[in-house]
């Protein structure tokens, strides 16, 4: 059986709902450790000290199970307003995010290292140069349509088959 990588997925700024249901969705079918919500990412209640507003912490959460179907309470998340890089990295991740640019590797020509911080941007602009600049690793799906890119969802269920099977 091949090596799997340990993977952790960071969602930043991902504004709908229904993506970070997916999201959460993917993740539990490949087995992701943990999910990291961040930016304006909505996220499902927190167990504890929620600083939302209940209505709008219950609102949210709803919308995310509509496509997370449970796998928003079994696979394990945390929000922060800022991905704390620098000690995922600390704790032996390597940041790899997804984003096409000049200095991505092409998914399937990436070797995975053993533990993986998966960064996904926004959906329609993607990782800010900050963030980019952030990476350890840039990969990219490569695109063979007219379309530019896949939505975030989609990508990040490619980009987790690819890191785990290739």
């Amino acid at each position: 059986m091949k090596y799997m990588p340990e993977i952790i997925v960071i969602a930043h700024n991902i504004r709908s709902t229904h993506n970070i249901g997916a999201i959460f969705r993917t993740c539990e079918g490949f087995g992701v450790t943990k999910i990291i919500l961040s930016g304006y990412s909505p996220y499902p209640s927190l167990p504890s000290d929620d600083p939302r507003l209940p209505h709008i912490a219950e609102k949210l959460t709803s919308q995310i199970h509509k496509t997370a179907l449970d796998a928003e309470m079994m696979v394990p998340f945390e929000y922060s307003e800022t991905p704390d890089l620098a000690t995922l990295r600390q704790d032996g991740y390597r940041i790899v995010g997804l984003e096409q640019d000049d200095t991505s590797v092409i998914l399937n020509e990436y070797s995975a290292p053993e533990k993986i911080a998966l960064l996904l941007g926004e959906e329609v602009h993607g990782l800010t140069n900050e963030l980019r600049e952030s990476c350890d690793d840039l990969i990219e799906i490569p695109m063979v349509g007219k379309k530019e890119s896949f939505n975030v969802s989609v990508a990040c269920g490619i980009a987790l088959y690819g890191l785990n099977y290739s």
